[in-house]
């Protein structure tokens, strides 16, 4: 089988979780074979397609997105949830799956995972697999299952010891999620998932990196979820104080802090770091200012805090210098996951719509910073959003209690979470420092300017976004814009 209709993948991509341009009008123009596996016993055929994507707006562009399909004579009645569609191949009709759901394909990619332990390389039906040296071995005999609730990839997690992440829109180069996790990896950083290996092809002469495997935290619980269950239980009972309440997260919110800030010292360790002197804080003081212009076209609820957005801006352009280093570059609580033995970070993908290159160049710490910043300002209004669609009637002054307590929350996990990230960035003796006291580290007035900077630059971002995709919830960033 050399090709699959190209109707068949557009009908199917629009029926995917992780297709990026099912409200855009689109078509494909082109389908590339790029590896193909088999297993010894011939019960299924593993193919990986790279399926260009055109879109047909005055937008326009294009992009590339790996497509994984298992090939069968017969029906797979357990795997029809998965079914991409049907073809003739010399004369028989292939009956066709997405791969990343059927285990008997997965364990190819299981297999030549494990065959690359021995040497750290294996390549095999134009996929090259690869180990990271001294990580645990991979078991051939695991199962696999894949997850669901992902947005923009695919993972399928081998029984509950690792994870293989499947990624879907795919670009040449060296995909940051891989590259950091390795060094991470190799410096034995305590606050990630560790990396077992990776999968690759050459196409067109450019290595494009398909999926990483990793190892799965089977204790975790994904940081926004706790958070937003902290909150629940808050405001369960808004007339008690949020320390009394059970559902005070300053602990948890300075544990973070503390993982953050060790994290961003082992990237410091294990990539280059840079002193950039007036014009790079003069362009990053432009580039805020461009997109808080572009902003106002989309959302002009913003101009009322224009003027202000555009003085935090300036002030950035008037600092002497800026310190850049490999961050992670998307970072919020969804991002990170709380296990038994402490939270991880996770995803260092970076921003999915810029290329790689882009995301790959140093910035300043201060941006993933301020991302968490407003991650833990949107779990009330996430809160108070889904308790606004409840039919249950509320009386008005539980209503403002609730809303009330809401902001403190997100005010005290904020606060605590910036006072450990700076004590531990500082290099503060945690012996003697209870995480969760009231003493504040203090910002120099140049980390002041710039994480204010990067918190409005992030929440006017957050508008742009909630209004072309969730009107209703634009009221989240604008509140924060206004109390800047």
């Amino acid at each position: 089988m050399n090709l699959v209709e190209h109707g068949i993948l557009e009908d199917y991509l629009v029926r995917t979780r992780w297709f990026g341009g099912k409200s855009r009008p689109f078509h494909v123009p082109a389908v590339r074979r790029i590896a193909d596996l088999s297993a010894a016993d011939g019960r299924v055929q593993a193919i990986v397609f790279l399926v260009t994507v055109e879109y047909d707006d005055p937008e326009g562009g294009s992009e590339t997105y790996q497509v994984p399909l298992a090939s069968y004579d017969e029906p797979q009645e357990a795997i029809a949830h998965a079914a991409v569609g049907s073809v003739e191949d010399e004369g028989r009709v292939r009956h066709l799956y997405d791969a990343v759901h059927d285990r008997y394909a997965m364990a190819l990619w299981l297999e030549g995972l494990v065959a690359a332990e021995a040497s750290e390389t294996d390549e095999r039906g134009g996929l090259r697999f690869r180990r990271v040296p001294g990580t645990e071995p991979l078991d051939p005999e695991w199962r696999s299952s894949p997850l669901s609730g992902e947005q923009s990839n695919s993972s399928v997690r081998f029984d509950d010891t690792a994870i293989m992440k499947v990624f879907r829109k795919v670009t040449p180069g060296l995909n940051p999620d891989i590259e950091i996790h390795r060094e991470l990896t190799r410096a034995g950083a305590e606050h990630i998932a560790v990396l077992y290996g990776w999968v690759e092809a050459d196409v067109d002469g450019e290595v494009v990196q398909l999926a990483m495997v990793q190892e799965f935290l089977r204790t975790a619980t994904d940081g926004f979820d706790l958070a937003t269950g902290s909150v629940r239980t808050l405001m369960a009972d808004p007339e008690q104080s949020i320390e009394g309440s059970g559902g005070d997260f300053a602990g948890e919110a300075a544990r973070l802090g503390t993982a953050v800030a060790e994290v961003h010292a082992t990237l410091r360790e294990r990539f280059p770091v840079d002193r950039r002197g007036p014009r790079a804080a003069a362009s990053l003081s432009r580039a805020m200012v461009d997109r808080l212009e572009h902003a106002l076209g989309v959302v002009p609820e913003l101009a009322p805090y224009a003027d202000r957005l555009r003085a935090a801006y300036a002030a950035v352009a008037q600092l002497p210098g800026l310190d850049v280093q490999r961050v992670h570059g998307d970072l919020h609580l969804g991002q990170t996951l709380r296990t038994a033995h402490g939270w991880r970070i996770v995803d260092f993908e970076g921003e999915p719509g810029r290329p790689f290159a882009e995301r790959a160049l140093p910035d300043s710490p201060w941006r993933d910073v301020a991302g968490m910043l407003r991650s833990f300002d949107y779990v009330p209004g996430v809160v108070e959003m889904a308790q606004a669609s409840s039919t249950e009637p509320v009386e008005d002054a539980e209503d403002e209690l609730r809303v009330q307590r809401g902001r403190e929350w997100a005010e005290r996990s904020r606060g605590r979470f910036l006072d450990a990230y700076v004590a531990a960035m500082r290099g503060a003796d945690d012996e003697d420092d209870d995480p969760v006291d009231d003493r504040p580290v203090h910002l120099t007035e140049g980390e002041r300017t710039l994480l204010n900077a990067y918190v409005a630059d992030k929440a006017v971002y957050e508008a742009v976004y909630e209004k072309r995709n969730r009107p209703g919830w634009v009221s989240i960033p604008l509140q924060a814009l206004g109390e800047i």
